[in-house]
């Protein structure tokens, strides 16, 4: 005699009604944060050649990009400058330069869109001749973490005073959360959230950001201060100690190779839980759909959708235009 099942999941999935209903995660555009590029001169949109589909944009076509994502419903942006080399030195000077590009930008982006949402990167890798996230040591190579405390300090104030609503320290420097805070609060802007790089991993994934922003350290790696990717635990010490410094959110980074941190993360904070889908992780992607190796937009969905379902609240994406665009068809 044949055994009839008693339990049937499949009862929850026999219609799109039902299949909706039972849900479990959901995807809004309201969860993204649009990484943008941003380069020197007017009227420059360049595509980067390992990033179908994502531009380096002068100021004026970057305010031009916001405003048609703003349109879509996105309304949070993390940019990225790209600075031009004679500009750059040991102690990332250029960083605090109120009339610089960066700065003279998020001021102007503020300025036309002040309901927008900016989170701003705080680590010297853009602005330091040596590539790297803290003050490179000219003989020995080190990165001296307290001495780069100071210096990250005076960046986010700068970006803070320049209309920052987020600052993110990316440098993965020890005690730079409690440092940045307390030069915050000291100044004014105890408005002004931290979102911590909580578990920033010395990532293959990088490769793509770091060539539309030709920011690679001209010499060593950056091992020494951010994370083995073989490690899991540590990303909960990072956690313990950035709640106790007073950050307001946390991000792993990268984020679909480390699905399980993002999880492990969430069942130890209240916290917002951040993640970074990282430059890489997006060009896997477009490279295989531009194969015909996958489906391009529902691969995408698919990836947003495990990000959140680890636990995030909030993707900072390359996706999230396109995604918002898929959302808004429905």
């Amino acid at each position: 005699m044949a055994i009839i099942p008693t339990h049937r999941p499949r009862r929850n999935r026999k219609s799109e009604v039902i299949r909706n209903m039972v849900q479990e995660t959901t995807l809004s555009v309201h969860d993204f944060i649009y990484p943008v590029f941003l380069i020197e001169g007017q009227n420059q949109q360049l595509e980067i050649h390992s990033m179908p589909g994502i531009h380096r944009f002068s100021a004026d076509r970057l305010i031009d990009e916001i405003g048609r994502c703003v349109e879509l419903g996105i309304k949070s942006f993390a940019p990225f400058p790209s600075i031009n080399d004679a500009l750059k030195d040991r102690l990332a000077k250029e960083s605090t330069n109120p009339e610089g590009l960066y700065l003279k930008t998020v001021a102007d982006i503020k300025r036309q869109f002040p309901d927008v949402v900016l989170m701003t990167d705080v680590a010297m890798d853009p602005y330091s001749s040596d590539g790297h996230d803290g003050i490179v040591d000219a003989d020995s190579g080190e990165i001296l973490n307290d001495a780069s405390l100071e210096v990250l300090g005076q960046m986010a104030l700068a970006q803070a005073r320049a209309g920052a609503d987020i600052i993110g320290p990316s440098d993965m420097m020890d005690g730079r959360v409690a440092w940045i805070r307390d030069v915050l609060d000291q100044n004014g802007f105890s408005h002004v959230s931290i979102m911590s790089y909580t578990a920033k991993y010395a990532s293959a994934f990088y490769g793509p950001f770091r060539d539309a922003l030709d920011s690679a350290p001209k010499r060593g790696d950056k091992k020494t201060y951010q994370m083995n990717y073989a490690n899991r635990r540590e990303a909960l010490r990072e956690l313990a100690l950035d709640e106790q410094e007073g950050a307001d959110m946390v991000m792993i980074k990268p984020a679909l190779s480390y699905l399980d941190v993002i999880h492990e993360v969430r069942n130890h904070t209240n916290l917002p839980v951040t993640a970074y889908n990282v430059s890489g992780e997006y060009a896997m992607v477009k490279a295989a759909a531009q194969q015909g190796w996958l489906d391009g937009e529902k691969t995408m969905m698919e990836v947003l959708m495990s990000i959140k379902r680890a636990g995030a609240d909030a993707i900072l994406t390359y996706f999230a235009k396109e995604a918002a665009e898929v959302l808004r068809r429905g």
